[in-house]
């Protein structure tokens, strides 16, 4: 192997090593700042997509939220529903289950109020526990850092169809 190739396979290698466990801890602990010591990661993970993917992030298909979950996590459509539902009744209330109005089969999941204030807290916990992450690093490496990040995004989501965990 040619030296050159050598040290790209080296960095590869480094790379792999380095990032697997960080974006562990890193999600971790990002996550146990969103549960402000109230809700399961699934729950974070569901209010995060309402915010995130819910028309005027408020309102989401229960659909799109399954399909959107197994995307990240192996989990039972069940277990979805059991998810909603504790969020739905007392003490959460963070959520109105109803019937989509184009699908008697479908369901809509809505943010109440109490839901919308909760996940304006949890995006004041994250932007706290970012805060506190990049207080070691100049403007520069931040802005570098999340343009690394948003480089190796946007190679996952154009090659998505044809990256396998597995080559053969």
């Amino acid at each position: 192997m040619a030296m050159a190739g050598r040290v790209h396979f080296d960095a590869m290698l480094e790379f792999l090593e380095f990032f697997y466990p960080l974006h562990y801890r890193v999600g971790m602990a990002l996550e146990d700042a969103l549960r402000l010591g109230k809700l399961t990661r699934k729950q974070v993970t569901i209010l995060w997509l309402i915010r995130s993917e819910g028309q005027q992030g408020r309102r989401i298909q229960r659909k799109r939220i399954e399909q959107l979950l197994s995307s990240w996590f192996e989990i039972s459509s069940s277990a979805i529903t059991k998810a909603l539902r504790a969020m739905a009744r007392p003490p959460l209330s963070l959520i109105h289950l109803s019937e989509d109005p184009h699908s008697g089969r479908e369901k809509l999941v809505t943010l109440t109020p109490r839901g919308e204030r909760l996940i304006g807290a949890m995006v004041e916990a994250g932007r706290q526990f970012i805060a506190d992450l990049a207080s070691d690093l100049s403007p520069a490496e931040l802005r570098q850092g999340i343009d690394f990040l948003r480089r190796v995004d946007d190679i996952i989501r154009e090659r998505a169809p044809t990256i396998s965990p597995v080559r053969r």
